[in-house]
């Protein structure tokens, strides 16, 4: 029985050991994975995640509404419903509800899925997107002053949100460099 308990106390220290050789070194990549899998906490991987998610869903709603603008896609210039324009704004407060709603139904099952930071930073940029149609209530997101507005909110809140999410993944990626 001895053996046994010596044998399985020897076999978890080796793993142990090359787990830590794994992860540790100058790969920064390999760093990365392993702060982002070993040190970070729910939290702290929930808002990394609505970032990234946010910067992504910004990034494709511009090239979307510019390759739109440009001639591309739907004849009405968007998407229309019974004639009318429907500004992708109303899909963010739609996602936003549908994602309180759900937190509330099924919390724990929904307490560390990815899905719920992910449509959390997508809804709020396709809110964000037309900032300046919901502060001026007049649809000015073409115009140079609207535009522009938009874009130096957006840029703060990208970078911003950068640093504040990033910060701790790096930094324990950091404290892995050995």
């Amino acid at each position: 029985m001895s053996s046994v308990l010596s044998a399985t106390a020897a076999t978890m220290t080796d793993m142990t050991t090359a787990h830590a050789q794994t992860y540790t070194g100058s790969n920064p990549l390999r760093r990365l994975r392993a702060a982002w899998k070993h040190d970070l906490g729910h939290d702290e991987r929930a808002a990394i995640l609505a970032w990234a998610s946010f910067t992504l869903t910004f990034t494709g709603t511009r090239a979307l509404t510019h390759w739109i603008k440009d001639g591309h896609g739907p004849k009405s210039g968007g998407m229309s419903l019974g004639g009318k324009h429907f500004h992708h704004y109303n899909l963010g407060i739609a996602m936003l509800s549908a994602l309180g709603a759900a937190s509330l139904k099924y919390e724990e099952r929904l307490a560390h899925t990815p899905l719920k930071p992910l449509a959390y930073g997508a809804a709020n940029a396709l809110i964000a997107d037309e900032a300046a149609l919901l502060l001026d209530l007049q649809d000015v997101y073409w115009a140079k002053d609207g535009r522009k507005s938009v874009d130096i909110a957006i840029g703060t809140i990208g970078f911003g949100g950068a640093g504040i999410a990033l910060v701790p993944l790096i930094k324990h990626s950091n404290e892995r460099r050995a």
